[in-house]
């Protein structure tokens, strides 16, 4: 009768190096395989058999797989990626050899086997097929980490893990967003990896290891490293904000103020410069319920005020800045749409803060999250006009609607009613009737985003001002504006969009 018994696959994680952070698994592993393999560059020497060395034997079976490239530079037809793939191919069939004589093999991994490690490749194309085991190992992230003595991350933060090859623009949202990080794959890519932590704003934070834990190790500030010393294996760490030493405000002659937009509703609209900026403040100002928004930090001081002192805050702000703070100012949506940033950037004009940085970030609008909700009915001219009269004179309102009204524009209403605005719906619906077809769709828009998000659209002449609240955002079609229904057989999606192309007088 035919032996059909196999053998059984190791994914063998080694740690960073130092082959005393081995486990006691991986080292029982290593000894019961009749195969060791292990990855190595055309040069021959794998780093990963240098660590197990002390546990192989005369009589182990080692099988060397050696990478063809090791940089995208190669004549294969199939390119870098067709050259890999061939490689993999093989290497798994030399290793399915083996497994198919009932020999137990074991595939040496820096690291953890399962973490951007060569072994990967083989478990994705033998573990359907044999009996597989991976054992974890220390990862290069946690030897950085310890290695600095700095906590890597604490309490609620955020850890992000990402590879040095990636654009740097990417590297550079990623860096803005994050609380804590990791950048690993350095070598050639350094330049662009420090790049992108100075664009980000993270360099003063930045760190530097190579090696950890084995010969050559060498830790650092990444910004004193030179690129021309820096191997692959090495990483770039942003640790732990929570507790970290901040510059005293005495210590610096002026803080900042960073306007940022939190989008309609929550973190989903947050951008990563924004998500940035908040995290690196010392002090969040804005209006209570925007404020709510915005992650609690530990050691971040938070100001909430009323929605009606827009000044107050500006100056408040500024004034936290000119003792040496970094202060962002949170505004709903834009902050340069109807919000925060025109009352900072008026208060600042004044002398006395004449010497205050302020920046204003961008933020996802009210007007795009209902647009985008209820299809493209921005997708030609509009205009955006705000309804409140707390400001303005209804009168100069009721001229601009006539006149983009008469000037066949979408328009995108914002603030249409409060508990003490009731009225300025209903004018304006009548107004807008003079200039439009009573089929003419409105898209009513209420907490986008948000727990409690509605979007219907009706005819204008069916506006309601009983429906419409502060949390509503209108918009008003224009004469090409078109509202049709998808879907199949029951289905009631309503979509409305503008055409580009409007039709020669």
């Amino acid at each position: 009768m035919k032996d059909t018994r196999t053998g059984t696959l190791y994914g063998v994680g080694l740690g960073p190096g130092d082959p005393n952070l081995m486990t006691l698994r991986a080292v029982r592993a290593i000894g019961d395989a009749d195969v060791v393999a292990y990855h190595s560059a055309r040069h021959g020497r794998s780093i990963a058999r240098s660590i197990a060395a002390a546990h192989l034997r005369p009589d182990h079976i080692e099988e060397a797989l050696v990478y063809p490239v090791t940089t995208e530079t190669t004549d294969h037809p199939g390119g870098y990626r067709g050259a890999l793939e061939e490689f993999y191919e093989k290497a798994a069939a030399r290793l399915a050899a083996h497994l198919d004589a009932g020999l137990t093999v074991a595939v040496l991994a820096e690291g953890d086997p399962m973490f951007y490690g060569s072994y990967m490749h083989m478990h994705k194309r033998l573990a359907d097929r044999y009996p597989t085991e991976v054992i974890p190992g220390v990862t290069s992230v946690s030897a950085a980490a310890a290695r600095l003595g700095t906590p890597l991350v604490e309490g609620e933060e955020i850890l992000t893990i990402l590879p040095g090859t990636l654009p740097e623009e990417e590297l550079t949202a990623r860096l803005a967003a994050t609380d804590t990080a990791v950048v690993m794959k350095l070598g050639r890519t350094f330049p662009a990896v420090r790049g992108a932590f100075e664009a980000s704003g993270r360099l003063a934070e930045a760190r530097y290891v190579e090696r950890a834990t084995m010969a050559g190790e060498r830790t650092g500030e990444l910004a004193d490293i030179d690129p021309a010393s820096v191997p692959y294996f090495s990483v770039a760490v942003l640790p732990s904000r929570v507790d970290a030493p901040r510059p005293s405000p005495s210590a610096s002659a002026s803080g900042d103020v960073v306007v940022v937009g939190t989008g309609p509703a929550g973190p989903l609209w947050l951008t990563p410069e924004t998500r940035g900026a908040l995290a690196a403040a010392d002090d969040v100002v804005g209006y209570t319920t925007y404020l709510d928004r915005v992650p609690v930090r530990p050691g971040q001081a938070r100001h909430g005020s009323d929605n009606k002192v827009e000044s107050e805050r500006a100056e408040f702000a500024l004034d936290l800045a000119r003792r040496g703070r970094r202060v962002a100012v949170v505004s709903g949506g834009d902050p340069g749409v109807f919000a925060m940033a025109t009352a900072v950037l008026e208060v600042a004009s004044q002398d006395a803060y004449a010497d205050i940085p302020v920046r204003v970030l961008p933020g996802v609008t009210a007007a795009n999250a209902a647009a985008a909700r209820a299809g493209a009915p921005l997708g030609h001219d509009y205009a955006t006009i705000s309804l409140s009269d707390r400001l303005k004179p209804w009168e100069v309102i009721a001229e601009r609607l006539r006149a983009a009204a008469s000037a066949d524009l979408v328009l995108a209403l914002y603030n249409p009613g409060s508990t003490s605005r009731t009225w300025q719906v209903g004018k304006a619906r009548d107004l807008l009737l003079e200039h439009r077809s009573p089929d003419t769709p409105v898209v009513l828009a209420r907490d986008v985003g948000g727990p409690t998000e509605s979007v219907r659209t009706v005819r204008l002449a069916d506006v309601d001002p009983a429906e419409v609240d502060m949390r509503t955002l209108l918009i008003v079609g224009s004469s090409q504006t078109r509202w049709v229904r998808r879907g199949g057989a029951g289905a009631d999606r309503s979509v409305v969009w503008t055409p580009r192309r409007y039709p020669e007088a």
